[in-house]
């Protein structure tokens, strides 16, 4: 079904959709039947600010997706659907969904779409299983300080080592030079 065979009062409802999918970085299908409106309400809030999960039409949410260049997400869009429309960190996302499917077993996670590429039930998991991008960042940063405090201790002991000897070889100096050899002298001829 193509935009054209659609009803005149469901044409902004695809618009809306399909603006979703195009501001989206991410898009997760899932079933919710059995999901009171309180539990729904509730599942809202623990995807935070950067996602709306919005229960949608099969047909429209369709023709909405394949306007917005995704393919990927038509066979999920059976039963009871709703989508996570996620303009943040994809992972929280994940997380939100997948602990919230934990303590209530109607919300199924069918599938979605992360930065452009198909993601199975399972995968998107996997990603839930991804430590927050800030705490990503924070060991990618701890892990730099300590490479940098490493080379520049190996930079510096080169010359620490040579100030030791200079040091060493001038003390012998001002004791008498004991050790230390003569000038040699010119060659007479």
């Amino acid at each position: 079904m193509a935009r054209d065979q659609v009803a005149p009062d469901k044409v902004a409802a695809v618009e809306e959709i399909t603006n979703r999918f195009r501001d989206s970085n991410a898009a997760v299908v899932t079933a919710y039947t059995g999901l009171t409106v309180a539990q729904l309400k509730d599942l809202r809030r623990s995807l935070g600010e950067n996602a709306q999960y919005r229960v949608v039409k099969n047909t429209l949410t369709k023709i909405a997706a394949n306007e917005a260049g995704i393919n990927e997400l038509d066979e999920y869009f059976t039963g009871s659907s709703a989508v996570a429309f996620v303009t943040g960190d994809p992972v929280e996302a994940a997380k939100g969904l997948r602990d919230f499917a934990k303590d209530h077993p109607a919300l199924v996670i069918k599938g979605g779409i992360v930065d452009g590429g198909a993601m199975t039930a399972a995968e998107l998991n996997k990603l839930a299983d991804v430590e927050p991008r800030e705490v990503l960042l924070a060991k990618l940063a701890g892990g730099m300080k300590a490479s940098m405090a490493k080379a520049a201790a190996t930079f510096q002991a080169p010359l620490t080592k040579m100030v030791r000897t200079a040091d060493a070889l001038r003390s012998k100096v001002e004791q008498g030079g004991a050790g230390t050899p003569a000038p040699a002298e010119a060659d007479a001829e």
